[in-house]
């Protein structure tokens, strides 16, 4: 299925706002941007997460767990494709396992115990790749950029911080310390952006409220990096909604290589707004855009 074209914004580019499709201007010339090292920017990522809903019967109810792979290509014109692949969807924990026999062991479902049309399998499915429709350019801090601007961005962390505050401002975004947040870990694998600047929005994530270091590890894959932990609250007394985010950062590369999410609410874990996701590839390459291969 393609995806919806953006709506249009308001820029702020290196800190001046424009237009959408302006050219980016300065009293004095820009640097020349770094050419590509490769056709395509791509990721290629394995997510992992709870079904909102429940299935089986209402006295052995079980969740159940769904995998898919999403690679995404982005050439330096802006063109860019993305292939999606659903693995197979199977029940959690063991307590759901138990449950699923008890409902003579599925492999497919499509009602949920509330009688919500679903459509899943506990096979992986064909997959497809489409082209992204809309702008040929890069979406990131909800705003188009140019490959050379995404080279420009700001290799300071404290600029860098600066600029994607004021990108949260021209798009009026109501909490800005949860955008900056929110945005700083795009850097690492989102856009081709240089290493500098990869850095950069590293070391600028790590000075903001309820971030912290939290040493080495190593992801699913068995790579090391380091751990960034983000912590945030949602929402207020016993319906506030507390999440604690892990990411794991390949520091030499300086790429994302992993993040998890786990939701809290009074106490106990809500398994719906809980995800993981493995990057298993963050960087340029020559392959062309084609349907995800199963892992």
């Amino acid at each position: 299925m393609a995806l919806p074209t953006a709506p249009a914004r308001r820029l702020t580019v290196l800190g001046v706002a424009v237009a959408v499709g302006a050219t980016l201007l300065s009293a004095q010339p820009a640097a020349a941007a770094a050419p590509p090292e490769g056709a395509y920017w791509h990721t290629r990522t394995i997510s992992t997460s709870t079904h909102p809903l429940r299935f089986g019967t209402r006295a052995h109810p079980y969740s159940l767990v769904q995998q898919e792979i999403e690679e995404r290509w982005s050439a330096p014109d802006g063109r860019a494709w993305v292939g999606r692949r659903e693995l197979a969807t199977l029940p959690g924990t063991a307590a759901d396992r138990k449950a699923w026999r008890r409902d003579g062991s599925p492999s497919r479902w499509s009602e949920s115990i509330d009688g919500k049309t679903v459509k899943l399998s506990a096979h992986p499915a064909q997959g497809r790749v489409d082209p992204v429709p809309g702008k040929t350019q890069f979406w990131f801090a909800e705003q188009w950029l140019t490959y050379d601007e995404v080279q420009r961005l700001p290799a300071d962390p404290g600029r860098l911080k600066d600029w994607i505050t004021k990108a949260g401002r021209t798009n009026r975004e109501s909490d800005i310390p949860g955008w900056v947040r929110y945005t700083l870990p795009a850097v690492l694998h989102d856009v081709p952006a240089p290493k500098e600047v990869r850095t950069a929005a590293y070391r600028a994530l790590l000075t903001l409220p309820g971030v912290r270091a939290g040493g080495a590890a190593k992801d699913d894959l068995g790579r090391p990096g380091t751990v960034v932990v983000i912590d945030s609250t949602s929402g207020k007394g016993k319906e506030a909604t507390v999440f604690k985010e892990r990411l794991i950062v390949d520091t030499g590369r300086m790429v994302l290589l992993s993040q998890d999410q786990k939701a809290t609410r009074d106490g106990k874990a809500v398994p719906d707004m809980s995800s993981d996701e493995t990057l298993i590839q963050v960087g340029w390459t020559d392959s062309r855009p084609a349907v995800p291969a199963l892992p």
